[in-house]
């Protein structure tokens, strides 16, 4: 049974760079471990995107632009032509449903772990993450990264410039450079992570510089309009530990904004953090927030409310994770006011189509049965 809504802002239609939305609605990137061991995109996950394409824009899982920054197992990469020709079957699939495409780029640092890469993970200091980290054979210890030469900063802006053109050639209309939820680039922004004494570490204007640098390789690499950029402001996954957030990102805002890129991303954006208003302050161009929503499964609107108060403090477009991974239609849904499918949390990661390609659309006649959704 559906209920007749009013429709809110949110399903206006909007522009990023070159290209139209016909909605405000954005599929946040989620990692669910569907790729190949070595990082190639699988057939189901065409599936999985296509099956989600009436969004507003959709921006694909975190893609590691090389080997060292692997982060779990089957997770998706973008530097090799074998990733490349994967994704071609992906952005093929929802381009064909209506659907554009974002892809993620993000290197995990020192999350990560030579069982999943067979390298020892790097970071900007030699300071392990905290606790386990999850790889074939289970969670294990983490280990000390390797503190990155000069050269290898170098070498890795390279690395994301190339991944980048390798996303294009896939299909994708562009690209988001991952400097949030504790990865690489999160790891260089904040002072409990980067003890380093050269150009990329102390001030805030040294620790800003790596994610700048890679923005602005990316930019020259395939067009302003197709690159954005996540952050996460004072967000503690993954060990991190900021120390002086605000300072920070008054520093790194107008910097991305000289060099042009078509978005900044704001993960886990609350209106009322004067953080989140020194953002909107300081970047006139398109603004993606997505909501803080509480607990691990979805409120009854699947974050619609939390998504309104955002365009209404100065969010351009919102982007929603768990409510798109469990309703492929979820544009549908919320436009319509009808309730949602409940989020099965415990198969995000385990692989294949339940919990993944099974949750049913609006009006499809279905029941569950073992968890499976038979149509």
């Amino acid at each position: 049974m559906t209920n007749t809504a009013a429709k809110s802002s949110l399903f206006e239609s909007a522009r990023i760079g070159g290209l139209d939305l016909p909605n405000r609605l954005v599929m946040a990137p989620m990692t669910r471990t569907r790729a190949s061991q070595d990082g190639v995109a699988q057939p189901i996950m065409a599936t999985y995107y296509a099956q989600r394409a009436s969004a507003g824009l959709i921006i694909a899982e975190a893609s590691t632009p090389n080997l060292v920054g692997r982060t779990y197992p089957n997770t998706a990469a973008i530097y090799g032509p074998e990733h490349v020709a994967g994704w071609r079957g992906v952005t093929d699939a929802v381009r064909a449903a209506g659907g554009r495409m974002f892809l993620q780029l993000q290197h995990g640092g020192r999350v990560g772990h030579p069982d999943n890469s067979g390298h020892v993970p790097v970071a900007p200091s030699a300071i392990a993450l905290p606790g386990t980290i999850f790889t074939q054979g289970g969670h294990v210890p983490t280990v000390v990264p390797r503190e990155m030469t000069v050269d290898e900063i170098r070498a890795t802006v390279a690395d994301f410039a190339a991944a980048a053109r390798n996303a294009v050639e896939a299909g994708f209309a562009g690209v988001e450079v991952h400097s949030a939820n504790g990865y690489l680039l999160h790891q260089f922004l904040a002072r409990g992570s980067n003890e380093r004494t050269d150009e990329y570490g102390g001030s805030v204007a040294n620790r800003i510089r790596f994610t700048v640098e890679v923005v602005a390789a990316v930019v020259d690499a395939i067009g302003a309009d197709r690159v954005g950029v996540r952050v996460s402001p004072g967000l503690t996954v993954n060990g991190i530990e900021e120390g002086d957030t605000a300072e920070i990102y008054d520093a790194l805002v107008p910097a991305l904004a000289e060099v042009g890129p078509a978005y900044l991303h704001v993960v886990y954006a609350d209106p009322g953090n004067p953080v989140f208003a020194a953002i909107r302050a300081n970047w006139a161009g398109t603004l993606i927030a997505n909501p803080v929503l509480p607990g691990e499964g979805l409120p009854a609107d699947g974050g619609k409310a939390a998504g309104e108060r955002l365009l209404e403090a100065g969010a351009d477009l919102v982007s929603l994770g768990r409510a798109f991974l469990a309703n492929p239609d979820l544009v549908e849904r919320l436009s319509a006011g009808a309730s949602l499918n409940e989020l099965r949390g415990n198969l995000m990661y385990v692989g294949g189509d339940e919990g993944y390609t099974d949750y049913p659309a609006l009006g499809a006649e279905t029941s569950l049965v073992g968890g499976v959704a038979v149509v």
